[in-house]
């Protein structure tokens, strides 16, 4: 026997500990929901362990989980004989949160104890929700395969530390007793208990077994006895048959799988029959989790086959810009000892990715698109769907050629039309106001809606009533790059190449700028020769109605704001000059054709005006302002 040893928690493990005593959590019983899910959780990884060794069964196969309590000592009991841990388990499982986002999710908190409880539920701690009732957790294990006498005991009461010490056990598994604060006697109730059971976690595949009680007739009161019953319905949820299961339990069944405590925006289940056969039931959450940006996260899909569990994380069943996704796959064609090398080469993982994503595709555009009864409150849905997780499927479009065009379908945008930064218009929507004899699909990118919305490249676009997308993701230009087209019209940018109307110009228009042009072609001359290590080129432009002058990309170059993102991102960006657009109808270009003794000093500050307008950086501020104090000053003068 090892001595008892004391040790600290994780600062962030106190932080919670905190939140879970202090907080005025509306719905208590859910910590034996969390319990009860992760002794399944043991349950499932020993059945799976035990495909390729049976002797970690120890002549025990039947997996089951107890519930019991003892009203005298007020305790409450959750055992299991699954997996069960070692003492260097209980340490980093119970000690540590082991997850990414740990601080993303602590800045997060508000204080306001209310909403910050229901946050942890997007984090996925359920073990710790225990001490929202109880004052002190002892929790006994031993690990499967391992010799009785290397179980291990360890308890805290809930404040900055916890005790580990060596203990004898028979049993394989765990038990987790709760030792109940006051007020808490509700759960000392046989049918309180059984009630939780039923409503949060009848799913549940295993049996969760209680002592039966019966009325005694001489004692006047319920009496529990020997014999344990089974509490749930104990059958895999996504094997029955749709027609028997009701809503509430799909969102419990939601619950136990993503450790969420809201439930989800929409589900689909479904029996694929043909090549593969396999069961979905898949789940878009309402809410994006912490990690939501971590491309390495491992996927929210739970392999089983043939109704027994094989692995948590089966990231090669759904792409990666579906990576919100959770839900259980059940195949009936993968090996039982099916390994992530093998998912990873079969024919019929590839199926199940293929039909998984494309059913994944099919409920948001069943939400995008709906129409009759339901449809407000779906496109709500869609909307609400977007803005947690719009960014993360503007991926698809980069990664999955196969689906570009429904992927593109779905996508949302701020634009000209509504002048606000909610994403709401389709590019069907663009090409449904489109102006007629338009041809192109135009948009401008910018760092943020602000920049975006009063990009001097818009004003010529405003002038003919043509509608702008406005992007102002950091996906949108890396996505771009994907789609150049969208039902036959391409997508240009405003900020990029000469500018085209196309038939939104008349003949008229199109001789009056070439007569333009030609006026200004001295003055253009001398522009580039003042420019020449700063502009590619100088032009006269018809763009701009209100601003002096534009920065624009060539066709073929990144433009300014990739530029400026891969820069503040670390990487190289490639140097390019931009080309400088000036406005021949305003004041300022106008005056410059007469101007001899600063012309160079009035073509620098247009240059730069054009780099800060566009929401770039100077590259030396300080010249600029020396220059336009001077001519302030000799304006003035």
């Amino acid at each position: 026997m090892s001595e008892k040893q004391t040790l600290g928690f994780q600062a962030e493990v106190s932080q919670l500990l905190q939140l879970m005593i202090h907080s005025l959590y509306s719905n208590k019983e859910i910590f034996l929901r969390e319990l009860i899910s992760n002794a399944s959780d043991a349950s499932d990884k020993l059945r799976f362990e035990a495909i390729n060794d049976a002797s970690l069964f120890e002549n025990d196969s039947e997996l089951q989980i107890k519930v019991s309590f003892d009203k005298a000592a007020r305790t409450l009991t959750i055992s299991d004989n699954g997996i069960g841990m070692t003492r260097d388990d209980a340490v980093n499982h119970l000690g540590t949160i082991a997850k990414s986002g740990t601080k993303e999710f602590f800045s997060k908190l508000s204080g306001d104890q209310q909403k910050d409880a229901a946050m942890i539920g997007q984090f996925g701690v359920g073990f710790y929700s225990g001490f929202i009732v109880a004052d002190k957790m002892t929790v006994e294990s031993r690990r499967a395969g391992t010799a009785p006498s290397e179980g291990v005991r360890w308890e805290s009461a809930g404040a900055g530390d916890f005790s580990v010490e060596q203990i004898t056990k028979e049993d394989r598994g765990t038990s987790i007793t709760l030792h109940l604060r006051e007020g808490e006697d509700d759960f000392l109730s046989s049918w309180k208990l059984k009630s939780i059971i039923r409503t949060y976690s009848d799913h549940i595949s295993l049996p969760i077994l209680m002592q039966k009680e019966e009325w005694d007739d001489e004692k006047k009161e319920q009496v529990l006895k020997d014999e344990l019953e089974t509490v749930n319905q104990a059958s895999a949820l996504w094997a029955r048959s749709k027609s028997d299961i009701t809503p509430e339990q799909y969102t419990e069944f939601y619950k136990h799988i993503s450790h969420d405590y809201t439930a989800p925006l929409t589900h689909t289940h479904n029996r694929v029959e043909g090549r593969s056969e396999y069961t979905q039931l898949l789940y878009i959450p309402s809410r994006a989790p912490f990690d939501m940006w971590d491309r390495n996260k491992r996927g929210g899909i739970k392999l089983y086959v043939k109704r027994v569990f094989i692995m948590d994380d089966a990231e090669q069943l759904m792409p990666v810009y579906l990576r919100f996704v959770k839900g259980i796959i059940d195949s009936n064609d993968l090996p039982l000892n099916v390994s992530r090398e093998i998912l990873q080469e079969s024919r019929d993982i590839k199926a199940i990715r293929e039909g998984s994503t494309k059913r994944v595709l099919g409920m948001l555009e069943d939400l995008a698109n709906a129409e009759g009864d339901e449809a407000e409150s779906k496109k709500e849905k869609f909307a609400s769907f977007w803005k947690e997780f719009g960014q993360v499927l503007k991926e698809g479009i980069g990664e999955d050629a196969a689906n570009k065009d429904r992927i593109a379908a779905l996508l949302r945008f701020a634009s000209t039309h509504n002048d606000t930064d909610a994403q709401t218009v389709s590019l069907a929507d663009y090409i449904a106001r489109a102006k007629e004899g338009q041809d192109k699909i135009y948009y401008v990118t910018a760092d943020s809606f602000a920049a975006a919305k009063n990009s001097p490249h818009l004003e010529i676009f405003r002038k003919k009533g043509v509608e702008v997308l406005l992007l102002t993701d950091r996906v949108d230009e890396w996505m771009l790059s994907f789609l150049t087209a969208f039902e036959g019209k391409d997508l240009v940018s405003v900020a990029k190449g000469d500018l085209d109307l196309g038939k939104l110009e008349d003949e008229a228009e199109k001789k009056q700028h070439e007569e333009t042009e030609t006026q200004f072609k001295d003055l253009v001359e001398k522009m580039k020769v003042a420019l020449i290590d700063k502009a590619k080129d100088v032009r006269i432009t018809f763009r701009l109605t209100d601003s002096p002058a534009c920065l624009v990309a060539d066709e073929n170059e990144l433009s300014g704001n990739l530029v400026r993102m891969l820069k503040a991102a670390g990487q190289a960006a490639p140097e390019a000059k931009p080309i400088l657009e000036v406005n021949p109808d305003h004041p300022l270009v106008q005056r410059l054709k007469y101007e001899e003794a600063k012309f160079n000093d009035w073509s620098h500050i247009l240059f730069d005006q054009a780099v800060l307008a566009e929401g770039g950086a100077l590259d030396d501020p300080s010249n600029f302002v020396k220059r336009l104090n001077e001519m302030l000053l000799n304006v003035s003068n």
